[in-house]
């Protein structure tokens, strides 16, 4: 592979700006001089839109600005990558991150894309979900899989832990999730469970589905919030940023707390129903013991159109723990046994109307009852 020193980074392409390598291991960046013109702010608090070199610290993001990072794979696409680096005689230790972008090419969640683009092209889902989730178990257990050229293709650009493949279904874009070495057998019928709770909660989620399996109760599927099907066939791209990203933190570290995602939302969205949307979503997480709620785990998507940006629909939902057993974002600074007096706090501080705030958390608490989920599931 080609040692590479600039990228070039698109958005619906139009050219957004570079990415240069400055002191080997840090990937500055630049706005296009027409993009300062008339686009917009990629990362607001990072990277405000205004003519300059903005230059990156090394960490969290191994010299690259989050809103970057949230492009590259994680977890399971990572791995993939680096796998399929090793079978064609690359050392993944040894590319960049510029190299690492180039691999992401056009393939990654979100909007940006990258030039020069050395993405392998994503193709349609040609293996049965069975035979994908028993190669994504052989490459967990034993670095092997027969299908790991495919594998790469269908999952190489994704996030998160579990092993994951990005597809068509009837002509849409969706992520189909596959259980990992900790996983129980009933994964999929767990999250699937989860967002149909939510969804009752009155929590915005994209479309899910439970696909059908010969060896377990089905795989969790979900329709991909970063792409908008047009009239004509076509989709377009939408640009996000998760949490991660736009507080230039790892997601790794929990160092959040809600009290600070209430203030971001609102800060970055200028919208008190955005922040009720927030609100609905963290009440959810304590109530159906979702403490996996890392700084990953939220997003913004830009409304292009309307020049603003919004939360996205909730995803990531499922009994889950975090380090510690704690929640990964704290609740008004509680992080192991959160409770309604909590929640309300978070609420008050950030000046949500009180009697909502009550009649919301109380609404979603007798849902998650009702649906019996941590009895279910824990």
């Amino acid at each position: 592979m080609d040692s590479l020193n600039k990228v070039n980074v698109l958005y619906d392409g139009r050219k957004v700006g570079t990415l240069a390598l400055y002191q080997k291991y840090l990937a500055a960046f630049e706005y296009d001089k027409e993009w300062l013109a008339d686009g917009f702010s990629i990362s607001p608090f990072s990277l405000p839109l205004k003519k300059g070199v903005y230059i990156p610290k090394r960490d969290p993001f191994e010299g690259l600005y989050g809103i970057f990072s949230d492009s590259m794979p994680d977890g399971w696409g990572r791995l993939l990558v680096d796998r399929y680096l090793l079978s064609k005689g690359i050392h993944p230790n040894e590319i960049s991150v510029l190299e690492r972008l180039s691999i992401v090419g056009s393939s990654g969640m979100g909007a940006l894309s990258f030039e020069p683009d050395r993405h392998v092209n994503l193709t349609g889902c040609t293996m049965d979900l069975d035979e994908i989730a028993k190669e994504c178990s052989n490459i967990l257990k034993t670095d092997y899989s027969e299908n790991l050229d495919e594998l790469f293709k269908m999952g190489g650009s994704s996030g998160g832990a579990r092993p994951k493949i990005l597809t068509k279904v009837d002509g849409a874009d969706w992520i189909i999730k596959f259980p990992s070495s900790d996983d129980k057998k009933d994964i999929g019928k767990q999250e699937y469970e989860y967002s149909l709770c939510a969804k009752a909660c009155g929590i915005e989620m994209s479309e899910t589905r439970l696909f059908a399996s010969k060896k377990c109760e089905g795989y969790f599927g979900t329709k991909r919030f970063d792409r908008m099907f047009l009239a004509d066939g076509k989709y377009k791209r939408i640009h996000m940023a998760t949490v991660s990203a736009l507080m230039e933190t790892s997601h790794r570290i929990p160092n959040l707390d809600y009290d600070i995602l209430m203030k971001l939302t609102l800060e970055l969205t200028k919208d008190y129903a955005e922040v009720e949307k927030m609100y609905r979503w963290m009440c959810f997480n304590v109530f159906a013991h979702n403490r996996d709620d890392h700084s990953k785990n939220f997003t913004f998507l830009y409304n292009e159109a309307e020049e603003r940006w919004i939360l996205s629909p909730a995803y990531d939902l499922t009994f889950s723990y975090s380090i510690g057993g704690e929640h990964a974002t704290a609740i008004h600074g509680e992080g192991r046994n959160p409770g309604m007096s909590d929640l309300l706090m978070v609420a008050e501080e950030i000046g949500l109307n009180k009697r909502f705030a009550e009649k919301t958390a109380k609404d979603i608490e007798e849902q998650v009852r009702e649906w019996q989920l941590i009895n279910k599931y824990r």
